[in-house]
């Protein structure tokens, strides 16, 4: 049986066995209200039927995974909280690094993958409500991480923890988070986005490597040069220097 999870008394954990992803779970308490769902809610399930990724993909969920939610309620401008897709990343490669064995590698991936060895583990997806107003009403945080099972015949190469040979579960690596998620909020309220940047881009896969970034209706090739005060990608083609804001990264064979 399954021990529940200990969290430092900022989170509230809502425990699901079954919902349609925690994400919309986590909207819908979001919009109850601050009364009803204060800043550090979390939705965790342990399984997702409508599961979805980046642009509305779908997020296969089968049970053994890690699949969570945290409302948050940043009183800072809109622009300013999607710096904490950055910040998320960090607490979960912080939080795989803690549980894994020596060796391996984990990094983050532009905009918001967590690779292991290279292959995909996990990702966060950002969603938020300003309903008009500069600071948004709520930021929610989506998590996955694969730690029993793992996407087959994908276009990027997946893995989870126990193909990895890792014996950490579900719980473990949501208490992990947990923690990092605090450190790592601290570190962006006290010191800014200059901090948390240096500190992606140290953990970041692909800098200085030629890259594929495919957006909505094109494809770029170029050197992944950097990313900006805002999180952006920067890409060098030739003689000229692109910003991207969102995309998919791709990395040459």
């Amino acid at each position: 049986m399954m021990r529940e999870p200990h969290l430092p008394p900022a989170y509230r954990l809502i425990t699901l066995d079954t919902v349609d992803s925690t994400n919309a779970e986590a909207r819908r308490l979001a919009a109850l209200g601050e009364e009803q769902a204060p800043d550090g809610t979390l939705v965790w399930a342990k399984e997702q039927t409508t599961g979805r990724g980046r642009r509305g993909r779908k997020w296969e969920s089968p049970r053994g995974n890690l699949y969570c939610s945290l409302i948050l309620r940043p009183e800072v401008p809109a622009e300013q909280a999607a710096q904490l897709s950055f910040v998320g990343a960090l607490a979960a490669c912080d939080a795989l690094s803690a549980l894994c064995e020596p060796g391996q590698i984990v990094q983050c991936k532009w905009p918001n993958d967590i690779l292991l060895n290279g292959d995909k583990i996990g990702g966060l997806l950002l969603e938020a409500e300003t309903g008009g107003a500069r600071a948004p009403e709520w930021v929610i945080m989506g998590l996955g991480i694969n730690v029993a099972r793992h996407p087959a015949n994908v276009e990027f190469p997946a893995t989870s923890l126990r193909a990895s040979g890792w014996e950490a579960t579900e719980v473990d690596c949501l208490e992990a988070f947990s923690r990092h998620f605090m450190t790592w909020t601290n570190t962006w309220l006290d010191q800014g986005f200059a901090a948390v940047r240096k500190s992606w881009l140290w953990r970041c896969k692909g800098i200085g490597d030629k890259i594929e970034v495919r957006l909505a209706n094109k494809t770029m090739k170029g050197v992944f040069k950097d990313i900006d005060a805002d999180g952006a990608l920067l890409l060098k083609s030739g003689k000229r220097e692109h910003r991207i804001a969102a995309g998919d990264v791709f990395f040459a064979a």
